[in-house]
């Protein structure tokens, strides 16, 4: 159920960093209803990135973090959106971004999206 919520909560902080970035698209579904499904999925694929290729990355560049004493987690995360994006661009759905500065300012709000509403929906931190 955790996970569930976590995806959530990923689709939600995608979906507000569509809105307000326009480098970052996420493309497919006609209906509304469509759209959300997309938008979920982008969601799960966003989820299973950070589950399984971020924490390799974090192990291999803890050098960086120390130097850019954590900043460089904001350039780990937007590759992270990415590599997501590169997936999903293999069909005809998915999240598009225009380059890099687009990534970086879109995993700039997801990050701080998803931690505000990790804070604020209690059920989200239990495991």
């Amino acid at each position: 159920m955790s996970f569930l919520l976590r995806v959530l909560i990923s689709g939600v902080a995608l979906w507000l960093a569509e809105v307000l970035l326009p480098g970052m698209t996420i493309v497919g579904g006609d209906t509304t209803g469509e759209r959300l499904l997309v938008l979920l999925a982008v969601a799960l694929v966003f989820g299973i990135v950070n589950a399984i290729v971020k924490p390799i990355v974090q192990v291999l560049s803890i050098p960086l973090y120390i130097l850019t004493l954590g900043l460089f987690t904001l350039v780990v995360n937007a590759l992270m959106l990415m590599l997501t994006a590169w997936i999903t661009e293999q069909t005809s759905w998915g999240l598009r971004i225009d380059g890099f500065g687009a990534a970086l300012i879109g995993a700039l709000i997801v990050s701080v999206v998803s931690f505000g509403l990790s804070v604020a929906i209690p059920r989200s931190r239990e495991r």
